[in-house]
């Protein structure tokens, strides 16, 4: 079964070594012993229907923009609960959804009521039918199938109508199975191997559905009433905010990457910074994993159409012990060529995770500029040290101020903040770290389910940084980086680059149901809700939700903002606006944009490197476009070459722009080390890599503000107005501009 992204993501971010679904307990602690099957019917508890009840009690009247539980949102949770059970149409018929129709206008008494009969039935229907058709699969893998015809497979079928009946419901099962064996067949595997494969990846999927139980089941349907309220609120289970909890407290010891169902695959949704996957440069945003295996020889075992908690019980272990993954690259189509990459299971510190510094040298027209590059991959702190009164507590502004200082003493005369990715953090960092770029003044206004605002800012006078900057900005930057980049780009502070961000305005809280009832035993019955309780507008008064931060100067975008970002959620909640706060623009920096922007496109229409990654994305977008694929085996090789191919070239064309960086050339020979000490040579080889690979969107953003350091040069007024206090272009900014106080010393 697959639970909708949003409840993956957010139990992601909780276990984000690994990413994805907390396990089960079981798993957490050690006992990895399945679960046993359960038996049909499921029913629910007595406290199932009144955690319902409550839930339903706490979103009506204290959510963000609470609404009555209706038939209007019967009908949302309907569809909604739906689409967590077949979002494919492969399972449910038109006859089914014909029986569950009355339902559509019912789900709202059946909260209110107490009586969770009618989910439960969809759920059991459900479990019969994905019994019934992966039996069905299995049973054709006898006979094998003619790849000489004509057929082709619609795999995305999200769009679909319902199969008519049972024979239209087979044929699809039938296409189905034959692309499964086609795909193996193209990885070269023989017509015995293909068959024991998929025998055994269809009977998993029956024991994995076997297990499922009435948790599962509640967990879905009220999962899908939260979401239907916004795509931020959700439900959590005894078990599943049990496993919650133990997640929050465990280290981060995994791969680094955090995952999510993407039909049938376990795909990478993000990579956490300094951890193996990021540091291996192998495993990238999108790709698809088909098979785990243990250690550096233990078997491959497919993983396709696992669920994402068993997905996950097989990738976290214990640091410095090996993972390898099968992975099928995101910009490969559905028959491209896997990749073996192999991981040490590490522990991601905060340490690792920190801002870092770098200083790109422009050169143009016989200028030579200093651009200095700050990486900030969340805006984290140490709350615990924080509260406890260290003074040296870890935080995002105290490490960026002081890289401040040390751009400052290397003559920088421009700064970029790259939040690429950057999917948020803390809002006091937020709030302090904007504090480092501005005099004094307010940064974000955040308003309650009251109507209540609150304007947060900063109260230190005095800047780390009064020159020149930049930020840099994608779809993955997202919430506190939304926040930043809106205050800079409202106070004419810094041009925004880059792509439009995420989109996510709103604020969470979380609230365990067990604390306003009678329960008095210590093992939880009802659960807890995330709850949407307040969101975010910027100093101007437009909100950071659903539009998020559109840039100055944009690049291309990749294609996932079909699939990513708040626009993408059918109940995300809307952009709203009011009044703006008592703020006053530092600088006016529109009249220079034409000027900058035709000097850009200019320039990336002659950059190999910028064309190279139009063309990748192009691809990219192609690939993810297509929905149907042909079921002809000489068909589908072709196109599987005519893809090799393509990749060949694009590895070329980087090798003819970074350099020889991968080292697939370099002779494999005995070096004398050990394990641990071959391990580090590869982990600082693919660092320094990494350094030499090109950054064509972070060597355009550098370049840009070198055009406009040079436009504010020749601009007396504008020069006084973006670096105030009279600040200049060197470290003599830091004499010129008072300094702003560290972030613990400011509360």
């Amino acid at each position: 079964m697959k639970l909708r992204p949003s409840l993956a993501l957010l139990l992601a971010l909780a276990v984000t070594g690994v990413g994805v679904h907390a396990q089960s307990a079981a798993d957490l602690t050690g006992d990895n012993a399945p679960r046993k099957y359960s038996t049909l019917p499921l029913t629910a508890t007595v406290s199932q229907a009144q955690a319902a009840q409550l839930s339903a009690r706490f979103l009506t009247r204290f959510h963000y923009d609470a609404k009555p539980l209706d038939d209007a949102m019967s009908q949302k949770i309907f569809k909604a609960y739906v689409d967590s059970l077949d979002s494919e149409k492969v399972f449910f018929t038109q006859a089914d959804m014909a029986k569950f129709a009355p339902l559509k206008t019912q789900l709202d008494d059946a909260i209110w009521n107490q009586d969770l009969s009618g989910p439960f039935s969809m759920f059991n229907l459900y479990i019969t039918r994905a019994i019934d058709r992966m039996n069905f699969a299995r049973g054709l893998l006898k006979q094998g199938f003619d790849f000489n015809t004509n057929e082709s497979y619609n795999f995305d079928r999200k769009k679909a109508e319902w199969p008519k009946d049972q024979a239209e419901l087979d044929t699809l099962w039938r296409e189905r199975t034959m692309n499964d064996w086609l795909r193996l067949k193209l990885a070269g595997k023989s017509d015995d191997e293909i068959r024991k494969t998929l025998d055994k990846r269809y009977a998993g999927y029956i024991d994995r559905v076997k297990q499922l139980d009435g948790e599962d089941a509640f967990q879905s349907f009220m999962n899908a009433y939260a979401e239907s309220t916004d795509p931020h609120t959700d439900y959590l289970g005894p078990r599943a905010a049990e496993n919650f909890d133990i997640s929050m407290k465990l280290s981060l010891e995994g791969i680094g990457a955090v995952l999510q169902a993407r039909d049938e695959y376990t795909a990478i949704r993000e990579i956490v910074p300094a951890g193996p996957a990021a540091k291996s440069g192998k495993v990238h945003v999108g790709d698809r994993i088909v098979a785990i295996g243990e250690g550096q020889n233990g078997p491959m075992v497919d993983v396709i159409g696992w669920r994402l908690d068993d997905v996950v019980k097989h990738i976290r272990g214990k640091k410095n012990t090996t993972v390898r993954l099968e992975i099928l690259p995101a910009d490969a189509g559905v028959d491209g060529k896997h990749e073996l990459v192999t991981l040490v299971r590490q522990k991601v510190s905060i340490e690792e995770q920190a801002a870092k510094k770098k200083v790109i040298e422009i050169k143009d027209a016989g200028v030579t500029r200093k651009i200095g590059v700050i990486d900030l991959p969340s805006f984290y702190s140490d709350f615990g040290a924080r509260r406890e009164g260290d003074k040296n507590f870890k935080s995002a502004t105290r490490d960026v101020a002081k890289l401040l200082g040390e751009l400052k003493a290397e003559n920088v005369e421009g700064v970029v903040i790259d939040l690429r990715n950057n999917g948020g953090g803390s809002l006091a960092e937020a709030n302090e770290l904007t504090g480092l770029f501005i005099d004094q003044g307010p940064v974000v206004q955040v308003r309650d389910a009251r109507g209540e605002v609150q304007v947060q800012g900063d109260d230190e006078p005095g800047m780390s940084w009064s020159g020149p900057m930049a930020v840099l900005v994608n779809r993955g930057s997202a919430s506190a980086s939304e926040i930043f980049a809106a205050a800079i780009q409202d106070y004419g502070r810094g041009l925004i680059i880059g792509q439009p961000t995420f989109g996510k305005g709103t604020v969470q809280n979380l609230v365990d149901l067990d604390r306003f009832t009678r329960n008095t035993s210590e093992k939880p019955q009802y659960g807890e809700l995330k709850m949407t309780i307040q969101e975010f507008f910027r100093i101007n008064g437009g909100s950071t939700q659903l539009k998020g931060v559109t840039p100055d100067i944009q690049y291309p975008k990749n294609g996932d903002e079909k699939d990513f970002g708040e626009s993408t959620y059918d109940n995300a909640l809307p952009w709203t606006q009011i009044p703006p706060a008592d703020y006053k623009p530092v600088a006016d920096l529109k009249a220079y944009l034409g000027q900058l922007q035709s000097k850009h496109d200019a320039r990336t229409a002659a950059s190999p490197s910028w064309k190279l990654m139009l063309d990748e994305l192009a691809q990219y977008k192609k690939m993810r476009d297509k929905t149907t694929i042909s079921l002809n085996f000489a068909q589908r090789q072709n196109e599987r070459k005519e893809q090799d191919a393509l990749q060949a070239e694009f590895r070329a064309r980087h090798k003819t722009i970074d350099g020889d960086v991968d080292g697939s050339d370099d002779p494999v020979l005995d070096d004398g080390l050990n394990a641990n000490e071959r391990s580090l040579k590869s982990e600082l080889k693919q660092e320094k890599d990494a350094k030499k690979a090109a950054d064509p969107q972070l060597e355009e953003t550098a370049h840009i503000l070198f055009d406009a350091v040079g436009l504010i040069k020749g601009d007396t007024k504008l020069a006084a107005e973006v670096l105030p206090y009279g600040g200049r272009f060197s470290s003599a900014t830091a004499a010129a501009a008072p300094e702003k106080p560290h972030a613990a010393d400011a509360h």
